[in-house]
């Protein structure tokens, strides 16, 4: 058994901050989190003398990455390709994301994931698919054409990819999933998102109650909070069992939004930050096409001809960095946001996103200004 200890003036294990102290691997998992003064004589010590020790980050949203498109080609080696080129911005385990797309592509995507799955892809976490069931009056970039209502063959799929993956989350929309099929995706342990909708809060009270856990990028693409109908945001704000996703790129969400957000969201569910990023990341591609439409890069934003945002050009990295700059969010809290509170949404909280006995041994090395000076990724 290898044992060495990952000594630091400062440590964040996802909910707490530790100072002179050091975690204690054992073959890629952490031990415990000692003192300096309890590190046993004659033992392997890998020393940090500044900055900041945090756990790798957690993204549940991440349509591609290093050139990259999951829709263009589900395949294991495109989700490899996804996260390496995300890795290298601090996430260590990631959701590759199927955009709304035909019956035979979303097939072909559960099927990559399942082999990523099996072939222990570093970084895969599971399966994100955002549609093909939501609202065509609220769909964003996603084709039109190909938003449908859920069929048995579809909740058939999701089922069978739920028994093969560890996490499968699907974002729908009331309009085109009924509770009854709700209430089946979750017992069968299928993380229900909203997301792309124009539901009002009582509907969506309704498919919180049926068993929808979490909201994609919150704001974007769904009811608005009223005066009169609090919508969507409205019922996520204030249900303590409701995770969102946010993207803080400042493009999607104006940050004072984002703030007032923070500050009013019940828990203990909490908000937790996105990327919804696009194959642009960690690659110089400046425009790409999805369902046959070009989608331009251009000032840090990805748009379809018309001016529609299409997905983020945004990492990790840069939105935790967003958090503490444009959200006035604490360090610790901003690092949270992409790591303890990601897993926490999805049920992993033990051993992704955090540094406390039992987690894998993903570990960032941060500066104080929060550059990435070294990862290492179990």
């Amino acid at each position: 058994m290898t044992t060495r200890y990952i000594k630091a003036a400062k440590l964040f294990d996802g909910q707490t901050l530790h100072h002179h102290c050091a975690l204690k691997i054992e073959n890629k998992t952490v031990q415990a989190i000692v003192s300096h003064d309890d590190i046993p004589n004659g033992a392997t010590i890998q020393p940090y003398q500044s900055g900041l020790l945090a756990p790798g980050f957690v993204d549940l949203q991440v349509n591609g990455g290093g050139g990259v498109l999951l829709n263009d080609d589900p395949s294991l080696e495109t989700i490899k390709t996804i996260c390496n080129a995300h890795r290298t911005f601090g996430t260590t385990a990631l959701l590759p994301t199927l955009i709304t797309d035909a019956p035979a592509k979303t097939k072909a995507a559960v099927e990559a994931a399942i082999n990523a799955e099996a072939a222990s892809t570093q970084g895969f976490a599971g399966l994100h698919l955002e549609g093909p069931h939501l609202s065509i009056k609220r769909q964003g970039a996603h084709d039109p054409a190909l938003i449908r209502p859920m069929l048995q063959s579809d909740l058939d799929l999701l089922l069978y990819a739920k028994s093969n993956l560890p996490t499968l989350l699907s974002t729908i929309a009331p309009e085109n999933v009924t509770l009854k099929q709700v209430e089946q995706l979750a017992k069968a342990g299928i993380i229900v998102s909203l997301g792309h909708t124009d539901c009002t809060y009582q509907t969506a009270l309704d498919y919180f109650n049926a068993g929808a856990t979490m909201v994609t990028h919150l704001f974007n693409a769904m009811s608005a909070l009223g005066n009169r109908e609090p919508g969507l945001v409205g019922a996520a704000l204030e249900t303590g069992t409701v995770s969102c996703g946010l993207i803080a790129d400042t493009h999607h969400v104006h940050p004072s939004t984002m703030r007032s957000a923070i500050r009013a969201k019940c828990g203990p569910a909490p908000i937790f930050l996105v990327t919804d990023a696009m194959s642009t990341v960690g690659s110089d591609i400046q425009s790409f096409h999805l369902n046959n439409r070009q989608i331009l890069r251009a000032n840090n934003r990805l748009t379809l001809e018309d001016g529609t945002l299409a997905g983020a050009d945004i990492d990790m990295l840069a939105c935790v960095k967003s958090a503490h700059q444009n959200l006035n969010q604490p360090i610790e809290e901003a690092i949270a946001m992409a790591s303890h509170h990601p897993a926490t949404a999805i049920g992993r909280a033990a051993t992704l996103g955090t540094l406390k006995p039992g987690a894998e041994a993903n570990f960032l090395h941060l500066s104080d200004d929060l550059a990435l000076l070294s990862l290492e990724a179990s």
